[in-house]
């Protein structure tokens, strides 16, 4: 199991802190440090069943610089998307915890950590 990070975020540290109380075997990766490739965004986003835009944060500062709300959000404009995502790491929603079933899920609350530890994690 691995489990995308930033470590200045509080959801973050929560899910990191649950999987350790609960003894999870798993691997950190600081994603804005070790950035992912557009092929490892596309493996989560099929892990995740999502589209990049739904595991885009559209608050952040450079989501507005680049106009992401307008992008559209079809097919035709998945690959842009992914780009922008591998581009911009700070874009990709956290936490983001792969399990070892070959499911992955965007970890936000506890019920979802619980959820991909239930995965064969």
């Amino acid at each position: 199991m691995e489990i995308w990070i930033n470590p200045a975020c509080s959801k973050c540290r929560g899910a990191v802190s649950l999987l350790d109380a609960e003894g999870a075997d798993y691997t950190v990766r600081r994603y804005l440090e070790d950035v992912p490739s557009p092929e490892e965004i596309r493996d989560v986003l099929e892990r995740l069943g999502l589209e990049p835009w739904d595991i885009a944060r559209t608050q952040e500062a450079v989501a507005k610089e680049l106009g992401l709300k307008e992008w559209a959000r079809d097919s035709g404009s998945r690959e842009r998307w992914i780009a922008a995502l591998s581009e911009h790491p700070k874009l990709i929603q956290r936490p983001i915890i792969t399990a070892d079933d070959g499911t992955a899920v965007v970890a936000r609350s506890e019920e979802a950590v619980r959820d991909a530890l239930g995965r064969g994690a």
